[in-house]
């Protein structure tokens, strides 16, 4: 399975290609529109042609493509009215909200609907095969337009060819959704894949905040998913995106965001992964008019043999823009993790002001970081830097907690706390700050079984 082509024809023989018995193949996406389905045709054909990822693929270096055999996943079956009914009592994160999206295997579960002064604002939240079919034009327009520049265009082609359920998200000119709105993603049958798909478009003036949440219903259980996220921030809108990762142990996950910022918008975009035993993130941010800024941001906490793999662009294609960037790993036992970032300043993307900072905290010595910081400057009058960092424990900050009577697992957990925090507290609603830190207080506790 080491050889790429190799794996490459099993995949076509497993009940992921369409037309499969298990699963319902392509039978399942019947109920889809015709051009949806001509789409995914021609996307299957691409996945079919473009090669799988190897080592010698910049955009893959240091990454274990040994890990992204798809062979063993099968498309989703109909769960339990038992098992529905389980998840969609475990589907609570935040106490208040404004709406909330349930799905469970790729199958659509749960609407919280909005309340009836958000509809009557024309505020849409509903799941992606009814936008397809009732927002046709509007869904046309933005679904997957940004091309999967950062390595897995063979994965956004799958994901394009087999999606079938998701989040759409509109929001019209100069509304503003107090509440943040939430959406669950569940894996739930042993080596199930899914397809997660959120297209969120905010136009002109106005706010959102959309957190989603990433799970496996069973921490012992393999899976795939296979994600991409379209958000489009119109001129002088703004909006929060956070994503929650803690997928099973034995999880395999691929999430490819693209985020396009019109003039004066602002796009803030938080990461938080925790589970998974291979999980890459591919991020795009494209600021496209001037003032447009861009916030990306991402935590990492991994332990036993986890491995995140990020790759991310910063993508100036206009002057008096600005983004930043500031992910933070805290690595544990034998996890690994790999960075791979770019800022490009386009010609003409001048009084571009760009960072991307990339700090890795090493909690043991098999613990493993590489760092691949960039940048591509087209432009004058420019600001930009970058950087990476790695290193351990302050060994006076330990000392000075030992010494008051802290164990040392309860001081190590407070240091590493203290050295996510910056990020968290980046985040523009405190409720989000704390159930945040309560999930990152639920992965220490995991390591203290």
């Amino acid at each position: 399975m080491s050889n790429p082509s190799a794996l490459l024809e099993e995949i076509a023989e497993t009940a992921l290609a369409p037309g499969r018995i298990l699963g319902g193949g392509a039978a399942r996406n019947e109920d889809l529109p015709a051009w949806f389905r001509e789409q995914q045709s021609a996307a299957w054909t691409e996945f079919q042609t473009l090669p799988m990822p190897a080592l010698k693929d910049q955009a893959w270096r240091f990454s274990n493509v040994q890990a992204l055999d798809l062979a063993p996943y099968t498309l989703p079956v109909s769960l339990s009215d038992r098992a529905e009914r389980d998840l969609l009592e475990r589907s609570t994160e935040l106490s208040e909200i404004a709406g909330r999206l349930v799905f469970a295997d790729d199958h659509f579960l749960e609407r919280d609907v909005l309340s009836e002064k958000l509809r009557a604002a024309g505020v849409i939240f509903q799941p992606l095969e009814r936008a397809m079919i009732e927002h046709e034009d509007l869904f046309r327009r933005h679904f997957m337009t940004q091309p999967a520049t950062l390595g897995s265009a063979k994965f956004a082609a799958l994901h394009q060819a087999l999606v079938r359920s998701g989040t759409f998200l509109y929001v019209p000119r100069g509304i503003e959704v107090e509440l943040p709105l939430e959406t669950f993603h569940w894996l739930h049958s042993e080596n199930v894949a899914i397809f997660p798909h959120t297209l969120l478009v905010a136009e002109e003036f106005s706010k959102v905040t959309l957190v989603e949440h990433f799970r496996s219903a069973d921490r012992s259980r393999a899976g795939f998913s296979c994600g991409v996220n379209d958000l489009v921030v119109g001129p002088g809108a703004k909006v929060n995106y956070v994503c929650t990762q803690d997928w099973s142990d034995r999880a395999l996950g691929i999430q490819i965001n693209a985020t396009t910022v019109a003039r004066d918008a602002s796009a803030f975009n938080l990461y938080l992964n925790l589970g998974g035993k291979f999980s890459r993130l591919e991020s795009l941010s494209r600021l496209i008019g001037e003032g447009g800024r861009s916030d990306m941001l991402a935590v990492s906490v991994g332990d036993g043999a986890q491995e995140f793999d990020a790759r991310t662009l910063q993508d100036h294609a206009c002057a008096h823009t600005y983004s930043d960037l500031l992910f933070k790993n805290a690595l544990y036992d034998r996890a690994r993790t790999t960075f791979g970032g770019l800022i490009r300043v386009e010609p003409h993307a001048h009084f571009t002001d760009a960072y991307q900072k990339v700090r890795n905290l090493l909690l043991s010595d098999d613990a493993e970081a590489n760092s691949m910081p960039g940048l591509e400057i087209l432009a004058d009058n420019v600001k930009c830097s970058h950087g990476a960092t790695s290193g351990q424990l302050d060994e006076e900050q330990m000392f000075y907690l030992l010494a008051r009577g802290i164990s040392a697992a309860v001081a190590r957990e407070l240091l590493v706390g203290g050295f996510l925090t910056e990020v968290l507290e980046r985040l523009p609603a405190p409720a989000l700050i704390v159930r945040l830190e309560e999930l990152i207080a639920d992965k220490f506790a995991r390591r203290s079984r």
